[in-house]
């Protein structure tokens, strides 16, 4: 149990770096730092690669197109929104956006399991009723308890439409990813992540020459000093960090947790990455999070973690 929830709250340290990268290089446009991190999680998968060559060897045509198409969404497009909500709207509000993905994408895994006439163990509306409320009043209390300087340099309602987007790339991703990996035989994780990696270096690779493109097609000078921009050690060693502790060692540390803890226990601990988050965020602000914030935060942990007992509790009582 104790090295499980280690390996958890580890993951959830690594991965809160990704919404630290934002503040960190906030000069950067966020498409530009999605492609650096995924250009160098590719470059580490091109090594991974000789480990799971012959699983790797057996995908066809189709699985790599897949991987190709989860790794423009849920990678690239999924973060170059994160980073741009992060910069336009401050980190707490996109961040507690985000921290409702486990709830968001039950409530939507079992509306498409209802319409493919499979919504037997869904979740009656009422019992998700207080988690949803408390979500929304976590949000709400969040955005009234720090939004306001974003709001008067017009760009917060921007980042809040950014960080809606980031949520619909990462609640389409794992439910697109899982019914691949339940299609095929067991054994493929570490080799289908793989994949994804060798299948994300090309997208990144076009994305970036994309974007220097449409960075020069204008008459006056260039908006962004392409390729590594104006921080250019740090952008690198950012990206490097994003690629190898975020995008490898933070998975290898949750799955790693997946595998010694109830699963009841294990959908829950995902509030390690939405508090690290703000932990690295209000530490870069060099500040407590007001009144409001502090509320809205609590309301939004407990919302998460209450939805996922619902949707927890009516799985094991399907499975009975």
């Amino acid at each position: 149990m104790l090295v499980g929830l280690s390996a958890a709250l580890g993951a959830g340290l690594l991965w809160g770096l990704v919404f630290l990268t934002p503040l960190v290089l906030a000069d950067y446009p966020g498409f530009m730092l999605a492609v650096g991190r995924y250009l160098a999680f590719g470059v580490l998968a091109l090594g991974l690669a000789w480990f799971d060559r012959a699983a790797l060897a057996r995908l066809t045509r189709a699985d790599w197109l897949e991987a190709a198409k989860l790794a423009l969404i849920g990678n690239l497009l999924y973060y170059a929104t994160l980073s741009s909500a992060i910069q336009f709207a401050g980190a707490p509000v996109p961040t507690l956006i985000i921290g409702t993905l486990p709830v968001v994408i039950a409530i939507s895994a079992n509306l498409l399991d209802r319409r493919r006439g499979g919504g037997e163990d869904s979740v009656p509306w009422l019992q998700l009723g207080m988690p949803l409320a408390l979500i929304l009043a976590g949000l709400l209390a969040v955005h009234s308890g720090g939004g306001q300087q974003a709001a008067a340099e017009g760009r917060y309602a921007l980042g809040l439409v950014f960080a809606l987007i980031a949520l619909a790339c990462w609640t389409w991703y794992p439910i697109r990813n899982s019914r691949w990996l339940r299609a095929r035989g067991p054994g493929l994780s570490r080799a289908w992540a793989t994949a994804q990696g060798l299948a994300t270096l090309p997208v990144a690779l076009l994305a970036g020459a994309g974007y220097w493109i449409w960075n020069n097609l204008g008459a006056g000078a260039p908006a962004y000093d392409w390729p590594l921009g104006p921080q250019p050690i740090r952008f690198v060693l950012m990206s490097l960090l994003l690629g190898l502790a975020a995008s490898w060692l933070g998975t290898l540390l949750w799955n790693k947790a997946s595998h010694l803890l109830p699963a009841a226990l294990v959908g829950q601990l995902i509030v390690f990455e939405t508090l690290s988050a703000l932990l690295y965020a209000f530490i870069w602000y060099g500040r407590w999070p007001t009144a409001g914030e502090a509320a809205g935060i609590g309301l939004l942990v407990v919302g998460v973690l209450g939805g996922v007992r619902v949707f927890r509790r009516r799985g094991r009582a399907a499975q009975g």
